[in-house]
């Protein structure tokens, strides 16, 4: 293991230093533009970001003028919305078939994380930029191999974020996010928007890889993180072309050292290549990366609290010392656009992704644990493979009937998958409070034969219909879908079961601004589509393997969006309901697993960024959350609270530009989770916690470079805390320890 880990050391190594000929290589890429009605390319940056730029240590440039010719209405969805007063999060977001659109002309809650955010937070991975919004908790503790979310009380699963808008192409385990300009979060179920039916019930997160821009990017990035963790992150993007339109945007990543979790060391490495062409009519780009992360000498460990509930250890526990794993993915995409004419766009994408992990990665679990800290840890060496294909077909197009606007787009999308999983056990003795070391390590697995695949197809149309100048926009959608999923036997190749079937899951949305663009009244109704699981095998589990047929989850939503130009406030009111899984017993012990029941959560939002002062930004909000168990079998549990909701969920994060000195930047987040069930009947409840987090940002030249250095500190008090619940039976995940981070970003 040792050398391999040494020669993909040495491949980045390599990497990076190849990347240093960038500049005499002219190459394919992209980057965010305003064509206004003559065809002019222009980069649209206002004033005041062009303030922000220059104040953050980029390269300075001569703002161009730029003559306003079109309304919102006429941008084309290929445009990146402009970030907000403040930076840290965008204007609006991709809508999957929608395209891209401002926050206020959407029937949505939705946020977009930047490239900026992401920078002066020091985020490595998606868990460190998700931390700012308040409808999403964690499955997994952060020092977790794997990131798994809720969105309004409803899981995410890594599988189920988008790239670039397309399904099934996103990195699998943790995200690097050193080499995407934005996350963007989209609240409700997301089939009709993005087809994917692999869950995404409470909404969908998107991943938009980084462009090269009009203006030349070279930055380079050390840092230093809790548990003597180093790093370099290299950024470069140029343009090529008599009109600029060739580019290439490269980033590389390459970390080694220990982690805040105890003893633990990890390796993380990223190389990702952004490159697109746009001339005349066409617009192509080609997006490519590969990470890997390999962990030594133990992992973060799942708690089972189904004995009692009792307190949490420290965040740096670590009880798999001796166990280690690995997880690579790589992926391609490639997309294009041609503008047939003024009024009608053709597009097509196509892409595959290549996911292997092994080693100890998922249910490495206390069990049994006891009130003195006593239990059970399993030891779990694992073999997962994915390997996935996704595409899309589409035209968008607009015209008018009378004084209606309608912009329209149909296509057709596709995705097949295929994985499987296997693991050797074993189990041993120690004490949460006082781990015992032992070295018994579980036989390692062979890669094993595929366990299942499944095939998604999908045809969609929708238009949007604008009335009154844009005041009243009515978008309606359907999307029919196709789901086949199939099992196999590993050892015989042999088709165990199979579901095929169809649906249809359609859109509804409404966006009334009454008195100006400040202040958008929304409204929709969504259906959501997910593939039916795998029913787990057990000694009590009478259709064990069999794959359950796929389920419909509902959401209607009412909201406000107000615009105060340098600050917007978004308050949303909402219903999901979602089939869920039931036990319908045979005898007193046998039992079928079903998805004949059904939860229904609901909850008011309230989300808001910007600027709220010259000098001071706001970035976060409060989710109220109540979850309720309905159409239960005999009743069992009905009524309940599903386990992992809690009712309050507050994130917000403030940062201020001291009056004494503009160059440097102070900032404060608060974290709280209320009190939760950690099991549907309601007997285990884990106590609420609150954390906080500091920073500090400071912008100089060192010579004539450009240098910004931050410094962080998460969880200040070194609260130790159980954080969430993993499932409905009592597991739950360890808070993170205090950890520090250090980084120095300089613009070469």
């Amino acid at each position: 293991m040792k050398k391999k880990m040494s020669r993909t050391k040495k491949n980045m190594l390599y990497a990076l230093l190849g990347s240093s000929l960038l500049w005499h290589i002219p190459m394919i890429t992209y980057a965010a533009e305003d064509v206004t009605e003559t065809g002019t390319v222009k980069e649209q940056v206002t004033e005041e970001q062009a303030a922000d730029k220059n104040k953050d240590g980029k390269r300075e440039f001569a703002l161009e003028e730029i003559k306003v010719t079109a309304d919102r209405e006429r941008k084309k969805p290929k445009e990146l919305p402009p970030a907000y007063a403040g930076g840290q999060v965008a204007r609006g977001a991709n809508l999957g078939v929608l395209g891209n659109k401002d926050f206020m002309d959407t029937p949505f809650n939705i946020t977009s994380y930047t490239a900026q955010a992401i920078e002066d937070q020091q985020a490595s991975t998606l868990h460190d930029v998700l931390i700012n919004d308040p409808s999403i908790r964690f499955t997994t503790s952060s020092g977790h191999i794997q990131e798994n979310f809720t969105i309004r009380g409803f899981g995410l699963l890594a599988e189920e974020l988008n790239f670039n808008g397309m399904q099934g192409l996103a990195p699998l385990n943790h995200v690097p996010v050193e080499f995407l300009e934005r996350v963007e979060v989209l609240k409700g179920p997301g089939s009709f928007l993005n087809g994917s039916v692999n869950g995404a019930v409470g909404g969908t997160v998107n991943l938009v890889p980084k462009r090269a821009g009009e203006i030349d990017v070279t930055t380079f990035t050390t840092d230093y993180s809790s548990g003597s963790q180093f790093g370099g992150h290299l950024d470069i993007g140029r343009r090529y072309g008599k009109n600029k339109e060739f580019g290439i945007r490269f980033n590389g990543v390459y970390k080694d050292g220990g982690t805040e979790t105890d003893g633990q060391s990890k390796e993380r490495l990223l190389g990702a290549m952004g490159m697109d062409y746009r001339h005349d009519r066409w617009r192509l780009s080609l997006d490519a990366y590969g990470s890997q992360e390999n962990f030594d000498n133990g992992s973060v460990s799942m708690y089972d609290l189904g004995k009692g509930v009792i307190s949490a250890p420290d965040g740096s526990t670590n009880l798999l010392k001796g166990t280690y794993g690995s997880a690579r993915n790589n992926a391609i995409l490639f997309k294009s656009e041609y503008d047939v004419n003024d009024k009608l766009t053709a597009y097509a994408s196509i892409g595959k992704l290549s996911s292997t992990t092994t080693g100890y990665l998922s249910g490495n679990h206390a069990n049994s644990i006891l009130a003195d800290g006593t239990a059970t840890v399993n030891r779990n060496n694992q073999y997962w493979w994915t390997d996935s294909a996704s595409a899309e077909l589409g035209l968008r197009g607009k015209y008018q009937t009378g004084s209606i606007e309608h912009q329209i787009v149909l296509g057709s999308s596709y995705l097949t998958s295929e994985n499987s999983s296997v693991y050797t056990q074993v189990s041993g003795k120690t004490n949460i409070y006082n781990p015992i070391v032992f070295n018994v390590l579980a036989p390692t697995p062979a890669r094993p034969n595929k366990s299942n695949d499944k095939e998604l197809s999908s045809l969609f149309i929708a238009d949007t219909l604008s009335f009154n100048k844009e005041k009243v926009q009515l978008t309606l959608g359907m999307r029919r879908q196709n789901v086949n999923t199939r099992s196999f036997n590993v050892t015989t190749g042999a088709q165990t079961s199979e579901y095929d079937a169809s649906a249809n899951t359609p859109m509804l949305g409404l966006v009334v601004k009454p008195w100006d663009n400040s202040v958008a009244l929304y409204a929709n109704y969504i259906e959501g589509l997910s593939a039916g699981k795998v029913v787990a095998t057990g000694v009590n589990v009478n259709n064990g393997g069999e794959i359950l047929p796929p389920y419909k989850s509902k959401q209607k939503e009412v909201g406000v969006k107000w615009d105060g130009g340098d600050f917007a406030n978004t308050l949303s009111f909402y219903k999901i309901t979602k089939p869920s899984e039931t036990n319908v017993y045979l005898t007193s012990t046998l039992y079928n697993v079903t998805s004949d029941g059904e939860q229904e959560n609901r909850g008011i939002e309230w989300s808001t960024f910007g600027k709220v002062a010259k000098n001071l930004r706001l970035l976060g909000g409060i989710a109220y959350t109540q979850g309720e168990l309905t159409r239960q079998t005999k009743g069992v549990n009905e009524g309940n609270t599903p386990a992992g909701i809690p009712k309050w969920q507050t994130n917000l994060g403030l940062e201020w530009d001291t009056p004494w000195n503009p160059n440097l930047a102070l900032s404060v987040r608060a974290v709280y989770t209320s009190s939760q069930y950690i099991n549907n009947t309601n007997t285990l409840k884990i106590p609420s916690w609150v954390r906080y987090d500091l920073g500090a940002s400071y912008k100089t030249t060192m010579g004539k470079t450009p240098v910004t250095f931050n410094a962080s500190v998460e969880n200040v008090l070194n609260k130790n805390y159980w954080a969430g619940s993993f499932n409905t039976s009592g597991y739950v995940t360890l808070g993170n320890p205090r950890t520090f981070k250090l980084s120095a970003t300089m613009s070469l």
